[in-house]
């Protein structure tokens, strides 16, 4: 006779929920190899966002740009409390984009681009929220005709576009905001920090 004890449902449940969490996430190397087109001026887009939205810590700005790399709409939210999930994040996305722009899915090729900023505590290096938050961008540009586009932390340290490997000091989660007419000369003026390898695969998907 043997004696143990059976998992309960409860914990099996759990178990699955995490499992499936994960699964609704994107690891840097699998973001990097989606082909994601690269922004022609991304301190400038940052800089911008951050002027006209002045995100704090677990701030989300969702940006669409044209054909030309500018702003068509914009919002910024804090998701709620809950646990990292791609899922959420996606409905969340979704809902916003709904709100500021129409849906592109009758046109056979993605004209538009969605771009992600998320402001964050901690540093630049990748983590499963991040990695929530790229899933949930690609699948709500699928679902709204959008072309998926970067997605860029905003901490402390600074501007970092993920899989990528550029970014920059300023603006970061506690500069001030610029005014939005100095963005342009400042990033025509700012040496953008770079990370070699990745930004060149990814700048040949940019130019097809």
């Amino acid at each position: 006779m043997t004696f143990g004890f059976a998992p309960s449902a409860a914990s099996s449940i759990t178990t699955a929920d995490s499992v499936t969490r994960l699964a609704r996430m994107l690891e840097p190397s699998e973001w990097a190899a989606a082909g994601i087109p690269l922004l022609r001026s991304p301190r400038e887009v940052v800089s911008g966002l951050h002027s006209r939205h002045r995100p704090t810590p677990a701030t989300a700005v969702l940006a669409v740009l044209d054909h030309e790399e500018r702003l068509a709409a914009s919002a910024s939210f804090a998701p709620r409390a809950a646990p990292v999930d791609g899922w959420e994040f996606r409905n969340a996305l979704l809902a916003h984009l709904r709100r500021v722009i129409p849906h592109d899915l009758r046109r056979r090729t993605p004209v538009r681009t969605a771009v992600l900023l998320y402001c964050r505590d901690g540093d630049e290096r990748w983590t499963e929220e991040d990695g929530a938050w790229m899933w949930g961008l690609r699948d709500a540009c699928t679902l709204h005709g959008l072309r998926c586009g970067a997605y860029i932390t905003l901490t402390r340290g600074g501007w970092q576009v993920l899989g990528e490997g550029r970014g920059g000091r300023r603006p970061n989660s506690e500069s001030a905001p610029e005014d939005l007419a100095e963005t342009v000369s400042d990033s025509a003026a700012s040496p953008l920090r770079s990370g070699g390898g990745a930004v060149e695969a990814l700048r040949r998907v940019a130019a097809r």
